[in-house]
């Protein structure tokens, strides 16, 4: 089997489950039958993604892949209601530091931009949509990425209408450590958000809505070059749009989080193998 040489499958699961091993525990109770473990049904489910697969998908590709089982220490495949259980129990936190330690892999220069996308909650029947009272029909989900191998470090993902304003203050104090300078469209335009950003030794490069000729003055001063690399936000947003879907398919709110944190992860991932 090895005379057929290495894949950027079998790479991505070696490198997920190595981080998998380290920042996740192998059982969620003492009580587990230890059978599988939460490490492992973690990288499942990024692959899930990956292939943009089913549940069922995912385990008939494994029966037929013996090196990704091997890479994964499986002796045997879980069955699909196994890993749906497995990502009910894997909670959001888990995934947060997954994600962090996804993005450790790739190189950072600091400058950090921020945007918001969507991703469509209606994905399921409209009857259950309708009966599920989805008024919100689209998850805002807001970015933060790395320019220099567009790594996404931390994501906010909230089924209300809240303004980017409250949500930038929240990513940068998650995220104080890996940024230099914040680069924001107007959205972002707030005093505190400024005020934090200094006070956390952070340079804010956020165009200022332009309500008096100072404002417009002001946004003619920015550095056209620096601000410009905010634009890969936008193309990292459409990127897991079109590779891993732009739609969730969780009906619970909290596994539909879930499921976009662990798409950027099979993003920071890719980008690394």
């Amino acid at each position: 089997m090895e005379k057929f040489g290495r894949t950027s499958i079998l790479d991505f699961s070696e490198v997920a489950y190595g981080i998998a091993k380290e920042k996740i525990d192998p059982y969620s109770s003492k009580f587990s039958k230890k059978k599988f473990t939460l490490q492992q049904h973690a990288v499942i489910i990024c692959l899930k993604i990956r292939f943009g697969t089913t549940y069922v998908g995912i385990v008939e590709r494994l029966v037929e892949e013996p090196r990704i089982r091997k890479a994964l220490d499986l002796e045997e495949v879980p069955h699909p209601t196994t890993l749906v259980k497995a990502f009910e129990r894997l909670e959001t936190e888990l995934w947060r530091v997954f994600l962090q330690a996804s993005a450790e892999l790739l190189e950072k220069n600091g400058i950090v931009g921020v945007d918001a996308s969507g991703f469509e909650r209606s994905h399921a029947s409209r009857h259950y949509t309708k009966r599920a009272k989805l008024h919100i029909k689209e998850l805002k989900t807001t970015l933060l990425v790395d320019t220099e191998e567009n790594a996404v470090i931390d994501v906010h993902i909230t089924a209300s209408r809240k303004h980017d304003t409250q949500i930038g203050p929240q990513l940068v104090k998650r995220t104080s450590k890996f940024i230099e300078i914040l680069l924001g469209d107007k959205g972002y335009d707030d005093q505190d958000l400024r005020k934090l950003c200094h006070e956390l030794g952070i340079r804010p490069l956020i165009k200022h809505r332009e309500f008096t000729n100072l404002h417009k003055a002001w946004n003619v001063l920015l550095d056209d070059d620096l601000y410009g690399q905010r634009n890969q936000n936008e193309s990292v947003n459409s990127t897991i749009g079109r590779k891993y879907d732009s739609s969730v398919f969780s009906r619970k709110w909290y596994k539909q989080f879930r499921e976009i944190v662990a798409k950027c992860i099979v993003h920071n991932l890719d980008r690394a193998v």
